[in-house]
This record gives structure tokens, C-alpha cells and sequence, in this order.
């Protein structure tokens, strides 16, 4: 599945009094019609593509449809298959924030009125990149809570993933054969030196990046994590409760990779950005290690667009690379289909920064990347023989699983 993405981020600041909606200030509601052209312009069928969640659901029950059917309709006429991300690092107003316990049954309420709405759509990402949406709302006072706290971080991790579970499940009750793609991003901590407090503070974050897909797959924490999770205020029944569930038989993990991924603990025990070290093939083989799920390299972008051939190039050699070993990697995403606003502060502030990591600039034009993304599509199309089929490779990963779960319980 070769995709590009609209990029639709739509997080709240300062206490919910502004809202940055990235499709508003990338013009796709203006120039929708223009950017689904442009998909099929590259070769190209899959599309991720996040419906603006804050303005349709306007309520309990209450829904507002009218720009997505267009959008829907015009999908469907050109034969676009979209991954529909339903919840991508924001809320709607009326339930304010990941800290709020109302979330995961509201949004299993939306996905399961969007099912309804929509039953040709089969590809779904129930929460975009859990793991960032909860560390940068509650635990880096960026986004929506804007809490610096710990508690608050596990609340949020909690209700993403339980959203995450319910949506799968309430999707799922309507089209059986849905496909979810549960999108993460690929992170990882190297220690700067041997010292065994800064070692220590690593393997904590490198065990703590998995906990909302360890709580969504149903896969039991390690110690320290269920030590963590117990301090910050998860009750044991909730834990339970997540381990008794099972949404991985049709899910596949996308891992996402961009240059500022990989950071160093320095020697004062903080985070820095670290650069491509080891790269995606290194990170994503963590990450399929642990969960045994089909894969799908599901974000990258270069903030130099003078740099964005190369490095697709090498994000596509890693995609080889890990298929060589066997992994069922079945897709793969430069994301976005234009250029961004204000990405390189993290959505901060409205400043109107644009950042030139699309396939397209502002005003639709090609970027070299694009024309470079158009090349590889085409070159690949020409020889899939021998790629298994999606079917193929969820069947593969559900029986790696049972056999996974019985070793584990033996």
C-alpha cells in the first residue's frame, strides 16, 4: 500500500482557547478536490486521511457530515482507498481534553456512527500515535491538557488506548473485515555513556514508549512499567481489563519514523535529539519483536525539501532491507501530500512557519520529493510478484500470535 497523507492535526492550546487545525492551515478545505487529483496524479490508491473529528462530532449523538460526504463521494469516484484516522492528537470541544473519562465511550460512539455512515471504508486508525498524544499533552505541557505531570500522562495513555480498543471493537461489530492500521511513532533513548543512572533512565523510557500499544495489544507490561502505572493511579481492574481483550487479529502496527525519533539521555539525564542513528529498519524490528504484527512504515518527511529524495530513498531501502528478514512490511507512507505549518515548534504557537515536507508545496506545485515518490511507485508497481496480499500477511501475523500467546502462557 503506497500512501501519502492529508495532514490533519487539530490540538487545542491555551486552556482550549484556539485550536490548531493543520487542514486549515494547509488550505485542504479549499483545495480538497485538488488534493485528492493530485493522490491519483502520483500512482498512487491509499490515502491517510483524518476526518476534522472536532467539527463532526458536535455532541452526544450529534453529527455533522455534510463536508465529509463530499470529500467521501469524491474518494469513491476516483477510486481512493482511505485509511480514515478518526482521532489524530485533539477533541472536540464538548470533551475538552485525554483527561477527561467520557473519551473512550464517545469516540466508540463516533466510530461506530462513522461505520454506519460510511460502510464501503474497510482501513481505519482508530487514534493516531498514542504515545506522542499523551506525552506531549500531559507529561510536555504542549497540547490540549497541558499538564506536566505523571498521573496525568498514565490518565491520558489509559483512555487513548481504552478509545482505541472500543473503537476497534465498535468498528468491527459493523464491518467484520475491517483492517486497522494502529499508527505509533517509532521512538527510541540511547544512554550517552555506561553510568547506570542514565542507563537506568533509558531502558525506563524505552519500556515506557510501548505502554499504550502494550495496553492496546493486550501484552503484559514489563515490571517497572506495571510498578509505574500502579504509583500514577491505574487501577488493577483496568489493567485486567486490558489484558483480557484482543482487537490484534486484524490490525496492522504502523511505525513512524522522522529524523528527531532517536534521542540521546545526556548526561544530566535529559532527552536530546539524537538524529538518525540506527534508522527505521533498526526501530520498527524493535517494534515487531515485541508485537509480531504485519507492518506498515506509516509517516516520514525531511524538514529540507532539498534533502526529501534522499531521504525517501533511504527510508525505502530500510522498508527492503527488513522485508529481506522475513517482516511483512505490506506498506508505506511519505506523509504529507503538501507541505505543513509550523511542524518544526511542534504546532506551539500560530506563528505560520511553513515547512516544506510535502509531495506538493502550499500551491500545489511538486516537490522534488513528489516527483521522486512518483518514480518509486512506479517502479515497484512493475514487479509485485511475490508481495503477499494483505490477507495474506494479517493471516500469517494472527498465527505468529497464537503461538506467541502459547508459548508466553506455557
Amino acid at each position: 500500500m503506497f500512501a501519502t497523507g492529508i495532514e490533519c492535526s487539530y490540538p487545542t492550546l491555551e486552556a482550549g482557547r484556539w485550536r490548531m487545525d493543520q487542514m486549515a492551515a494547509c488550505g485542504h478545505y479549499r483545495h480538497w478536490r485538488t488534493d485528492l487529483r493530485l493522490v491519483r496524479d502520483l500512482g498512487l490508491r491509499y490515502l491517510r486521511y483524518g476526518p476534522p473529528l472536532h467539527l463532526i462530532h458536535r455532541g452526544p449523538g450529534q453529527y455533522d457530515w455534510a463536508f465529509l460526504d463530499e470529500v467521501a463521494a469524491e474518494m469513491q469516484r476516483l477510486d481512493i482507498v482511505p485509511i480514515m484516522d478518526l482521532c489524530h492528537f485533539g477533541l472536540p470541544d464538548w470533551l475538552q481534553n485525554f483527561q477527561n473519562p467520557e473519551v473512550p465511550h464517545a469516540l466508540a460512539d463516533y466510530a461506530r456512527a462513522f461505520t454506519r455512515r460510511y460502510p464501503w471504508v474497510r482501513l481505519y486508525t482508530p487514534v493516531n500515535e498514542m504515545y506522542v498524544c499523551a506525552k506531549l499533552s500531559a507529561l510536555e505541557g504542549v497540547w490540549n491538557e497541558q499538564t506536566r505531570d505523571e498521573r496525568a500522562f498514565v490518565i491520558a495513555v489509559r483512555h487513548l488506548a481504552k478509545a482505541s480498543v472500543l473503537m476497534m471493537q465498535a468498528i468491527a461489530s459493523e464491518r467484520p473485515d475491517a483492517v486497522f492500521v494502529n499508527s505509533e511513532s517509532g521512538e527510541f533513548y540511547q544512554p550517552c555513556c555506561p553510568d547506570p543512572e542514565i542507563r537506568r533512565i533509558a531502558a525506563f523510557e524505552n519500556e515506557r514508549r510501548f505502554l499504550p500499544l502494550d495496553l492496546l495489544y493486550g501484552r503484559p507490561v514489563h515490571e517497572d512499567m506495571r510498578d509505574y502505572l500502579l504509583q500514577h493511579g491505574m487501577p488493577a481492574e483496568e489493567y485486567a481489563w486490558f489484558m483480557q481483550q484482543d482487537v490484534r487479529r486484524r490490525a496492522i502496527l504502523g511505525v513512524d519514523y522522522y529524523e528527531w525519533n532517536e534521542k540521546l539521555i545526556d548526561s544530566n539525564g535529559h532527552a536530546q535529539a539524537l538524529g538518525e542513528l540506527f534508522g527505521w529498519y533498526a526501530i520498527a524490528g524493535q517494534y515487531y519483536q515485541r508485537y509480531r504484527r504485519p507492518m506498515m512504515h506509516t509517516e516520514t518527511n525531511r524538514m529540507d525539501a532539498r534533502d526529501g529524495p534522499r531521504w525517501l530513498w533511504r527510508q525505502w531501502h530500510n522498508v527492503e532491507l527488513i522485508r529481506q528478514t522475513g517482516v511483512p512490511v505490506v506498506g508505506f507512507t511519505w506523509y504529507s501530500l503538501t507541505d505543513q505549518v509550523d511542524w518544526d515548534i511542534a504546532l506551539r504557537e500560530p506563528l505560520g512557519n511553513v515547512n516544506p515536507v510535502g509531495l506538493f508545496d502550499l500551491n500545489r506545485d511538486p516537490r522534488p520529493v513528489g516527483l521522486a515518490y512518483q518514480h518509486l511507485v512506479g517502479l515497484f508497481q512493475a514487479d509485485l510478484a511475490g508481495v503477499p496480499s494483505l490477507e495474506a500477511a494479517l493471516e500469517a501475523a494472527s498465527e505468529a500470535v497464537t503461538k506467541e500467546a502459547k508459548r508466553f502462557h506455557a
